[in-house]
């Protein structure tokens, strides 16, 4: 039996198992499956090389499915390949079984849940950027499909790839013709591909995707290339048999025990190869990363300095004693001051451009390879990248986000650079760590803590120099909060973080001239908040409580509260509750109700209060 045939006979395995499986679990899409039957039995028995009993040997050749939907046919492939027994198949989508309608690293083998279309190929970029830095000899593999290539964060990513020299990575694009509803945008149009990919540097090379011969080729092709390369596979959905072959309105749909029967009876008997002979398995290649410290030697602050600034330097500090923090960049790391960490770990660091979705994507990919990615850029326009933060949860990702230029303390740029809805995109997430310091000292400590936390995290930084609050060897745990004024006296809690803290702590001298005692929180672990410290600050002073934050209302700081005191104690929630507008920071935290003078009001309020 020739290599051709035995491809062959596996790709047909491949189609009986989805269409099997689907039916068995009466959901799923089997016919997005059937068109890359060709492609990935091509992939999986000849051109990758991976350890089956090892997915995290860093000798693998990795492949990604960014059309996650065709997850049936990528569980076929690894129960072909021995990695799991073949009657795993039968589980598909039932709650005990890692084999998920879409893929997550629940089962080990994979890297990045997808699913959410156009994210894969950036998960890619960041992948094959590690293996570059890790000088692996091995390749990664993304599979696309058409439909999602309407994305733009597909073409950022394609950007990014040309520009960082990745001859390691190679897209496959399943031109299969058919959308979910309707025809994608251009159809079996392979040219109007081709002319996409090789405007961003890319080679591409145009092939029939059932066609044995055309796939070994291209593959053969894309390793001898010195680009990034694309394989254009022009393919029918629902390949093999009749009445789903290149027919719309089948998108999702699995067939019924009858349609099942008949397909069955198209498509043969199930042929008898022994695939696991086919797969390769590579060279050992040593990890060159280890674990890492993480308990870096903290810098003085004598004067007033931006957390920005101080998470600049605290980068640096961590980059020296850990060879596997890398940084991302969005254009504005003279403004994070992640710039200090590109001098000083120029092939640690990585240029994303203005491609916030690119940025995240990439650090996923560069999580699943060990690495630990710091990304900063302005708060603000993380929220273009919500889709991929959210998908980075699912990969199980070991992503540091940090926002700076938060709220409307950034002052005269206006609303459009205002961090204000931050918050709420990272504390819904479950496990998402939130913190948020109010000065250098504490923005040191929770990058460490950050760093040591196994899982995606998010940091809140400000612009404005602020005063030094602590002393420099202070610890601030996940979870944590401190009490900066205490006294028998207090009769109102006042609950901040980061810049509010400041204006809570002004309003507090003000306050005790007049014979008003505060008690002040400086909640700088927003998720998860300290909900046992809280509670018992609030019951020994005096159970009333304000929490003020440069944060919209909802989804904030104030939110977390409430639901640290289950709803036992009522809050006055001090917020930006409107839309802002340009100013000096002093005047738009007075404008929007949230300065010292806010406080003092609502103080001497709830203080009167019975």
């Amino acid at each position: 039996m020739t290599k051709k045939e035995s491809l062959e006979k596996i790709a047909k395995k491949l189609r009986i198992h989805t269409v099997k499986m689907t039916t068995e679990s009466a959901s799923g899409h089997p016919t997005t499956c059937m068109s890359i039957a060709e492609l990935t039995a091509c992939l999986f028995f000849d051109e990758m090389q991976y350890n089956i009993n090892d997915p995290f040997d860093w000798a693998n050749d990795e492949v990604i499915l960014s059309k996650g939907h065709a997850a049936p046919v990528l569980w076929a492939a690894y129960a072909e390949a021995g990695i799991f027994p073949e009657k795993n198949l039968k589980n598909l989508r039932k709650i005990t079984s890692p084999l998920e309608g879409h893929p997550t690293p629940r089962m080990k083998w994979i890297k990045a849940a997808t699913g959410s279309l156009g994210q894969g190929l950036s998960v890619g970029v960041g992948m094959a950027a590690a293996l570059k830095l890790g000088k692996s000899s091995r390749r990664i593999y993304v599979i696309l499909g058409d439909g999602e290539c309407a994305e733009g964060s597909i073409w950022e990513a394609a950007n990014s790839a040309y520009d960082l020299k990745l001859d390691n990575l190679c897209a496959i694009v399943d031109i299969n013709r058919l959308g979910q509803s309707d025809p994608t945008m251009h159809g079996h149009d392979i040219k109007s591909y081709e002319k996409k990919f090789k405007a961003f540097g890319w080679e591409a090379i145009k092939i029939n995707g059932h066609n044995i011969d055309d796939i070994l080729k291209a593959f053969k092709a894309a390793r001898a290339s010195n680009k990034p390369t694309v394989i254009l596979a022009k393919t029918l959905k629902g390949k093999g048999v009749s009445f789903l072959e290149d027919k719309n309105g089948w998108h999702g749909k699995p067939l019924k025990k009858e349609e099942m029967a008949r397909a069955l009876a198209e498509l043969g008997p199930i042929p008898d190869v022994d695939a696991k002979k086919f797969v390769k398995k590579p060279r050992p290649i040593k990890n060159p990363y280890k674990e890492g410290c993480f308990n870096f030697k903290r810098n003085n602050y004598p004067d007033k300095t931006a957390t920005r600034r101080a998470y600049g330097n605290a980068l640096v500090s961590l980059g020296r004693i850990n060879n596997r923090v890398v940084s991302i960049d969005g254009d504005v790391k003279n403004s994070t001051y992640a710039d200090d960490f590109f001098k000083a770990f120029p092939k640690r660091s990585f240029q994303s451009y203005i491609a916030e979705q690119n940025m995240v994507g990439m650090g996923i990919g560069l999580s699943a390879k060990g690495f630990i990615p710091y990304m900063a850029t302005f708060a603000a326009f993380l929220s273009r990248a919500h889709d991929q933060i959210r998908m980075a949860a699912y990969s199980m990702a070991n992503l540091k986000i940090v926002g700076s230029h938060v709220g409307v303390s950034i002052g005269a740029d206006g609303p459009s650079q205002m961090g204000l809805e931050d918050l709420s995109i990272f504390r819904p997430i479950p496990g998402c760590v939130v913190l948020y310091p109010s000065d250098a000292v504490s923005t040191e400590a929770c990058v460490e803590s950050l760093a040591r936390h196994k899982g995606i995290s998010y940091l809140r930084t400000s612009r404005p120099a602020m005063e030094v609050l602590y002393q420099k060897k202070e610890k601030f745990p996940i979870g944590g909060s401190k009490v900066l004024k205490r006294s028998r006296n207090d009769n109102v809690t006042v609950i901040a973080a980061g810049i509010t803290v400041h204006e809570t702590l002004k309003a507090y001298e003000i306050l005790k001239k007049e014979g008003i005692f505060i008690r002040v929180i400086d909640a700088y672990s927003v998720q998860p908040i300290d909900q046992v410290g809280i509670q018992r600050e609030i019951r020994s002073g005096g159970n009333k409580v304000i929490v003020v934050e440069d944060h919209f209302q909802n989804g904030g700081l104030g939110d977390a509260v409430s639901s640290a005191l289950a709803g036992k104690t009522k809050i006055v929630h001090l917020a930006v509750k409107d839309l802002p507008r340009s100013g000096q920071p002093n005047e738009l935290l007075d404008k929007y109700g949230i300065s010292a003078n806010h406080i003092i009001s609502a103080v001497k309020k709830v203080y009167r209060s019975p």
